[in-house]
């Protein structure tokens, strides 16, 4: 398995979150992906002057709209094969400008797996292409009737990481990020920078009293001596019913502490700030207290060996079939 390299030198990482309107076809992805990359153009461009921005991510559900109550208009409207078509632009801009892009999440569906299975997912994209795919585990259920890789192999290895020449670099989606064990084991397998690809709606967003946003990116950081990169979904609710939006994208330090943020509230914005992988390998080496990953007990922890929410047996996935899912999982014995 290749390896980060031994010494990285200092650059920028960027959060740009999107407010587009909510497209009915799957044609409108090619427009919205030329649009993406013209932020991501403007920003490497604009701070050339000051410093390198190689790190660039995009929010969740920022190439199609996020809540159906059926699978069918997915499929038949919105889901895509993440082939050469889709990811070519992306390649082609990280080849150019040396970077590397956590793209938006795409509604993607996979012949191998069937047209009736449809995954929240996300790809890293770098300079010699596709460093890995991941398809969100913990969708955000009831509401996101979108499959788990985990229903389809529950016993799979389903969180990449890419180790490169910025960093090892993870990511997890959303509602992810509400579990820690999920950011635990990118940490585990290396990561130092986590990405974030989110579309997370009001009342959690960046402002008191439920600022959850603000509350598990700065834990996460914390816990797992990461940076944290996390791009929220910025559209206002008009655009992306029937939610509103709140952006604050924001950039954490493996400390814990915001180095950046944009203001709460829907729009189009740009954060950047300084990713420094070896003062975080000289901190994860120094460190002997406050060093969650060196003190964690495994063992003493049996709820994390219980089946827990059952993977789906039967596909589509519906409204009724992840509240019985929901229902069969609180029976469990505690």
């Amino acid at each position: 398995m290749a390896r980060a390299p031994q010494t990285i030198a200092p650059y920028h990482a960027a959060a740009i979150q999107t407010a587009m309107p909510s497209p009915s076809h799957r044609d409108a992805i090619p427009e919205r992906i030329e649009h993406m990359l013209t932020l991501a153009g403007q920003t490497i461009t604009g701070y050339e002057p000051f410093f390198d921005v190689r790190l660039l991510v995009f929010p969740e559900f920022a190439h199609t709209v996020p809540i159906h109550t059926t699978l069918e208009p997915i499929v038949r409207d919105l889901a895509v094969e993440l082939d050469d078509t889709m990811l070519d632009p992306y390649a082609r801009f990280c080849a150019q400008h040396g970077c590397w892009i956590q793209t938006g999440s795409f509604l993607e569906v996979d012949p191998a797996v069937g047209r009736d299975v449809v995954f929240n997912t996300t790809v890293l994209m770098g300079p010699d292409g596709i460093e890995f795919t991941y398809r969100k585990l913990n969708p955000w259920i009831p509401w996101e009737i979108h499959a788990s890789p985990h229903d389809v192999d529950p016993a799979g290895d389903h969180l990449p990481v890419a180790h490169t020449e910025i960093g090892s670099i993870g990511v997890a989606i959303c509602y992810d990020w509400l579990f820690p064990e999920v950011l635990r084991e990118l940490r585990h397998k290396g990561a130092e920078v986590l990405c974030r690809v989110s579309a997370y709606m009001d009342p959690w967003g960046a402002t008191p009293p439920m600022d959850w946003w603000t509350l598990f990116n700065r834990a996460r950081a914390a816990e797992n001596t990461c940076f944290v990169v996390a791009a929220n979904q910025g559209a206002h609710m008009d655009q992306y019913p029937p939610f509103s939006w709140p952006g604050g994208s924001m950039v954490v330090d493996f400390d814990g502490r915001v180095l950046a943020q944009a203001d709460p509230g829907p729009g189009e914005k740009v954060v950047v700030a300084p990713i420094d992988v070896m003062a975080l390998r000289a901190a994860r080496d120094r460190r002997r207290g406050h060093d969650m990953a060196a003190h964690h007990r495994g063992t003493a922890y049996p709820y994390a060996r219980q089946a827990g929410f059952p993977p789906a047996t039967d596909h589509p996935i519906s409204v009724e079939s992840l509240d019985a899912r929901i229902a069969q999982a609180k029976e469990r014995p505690s």
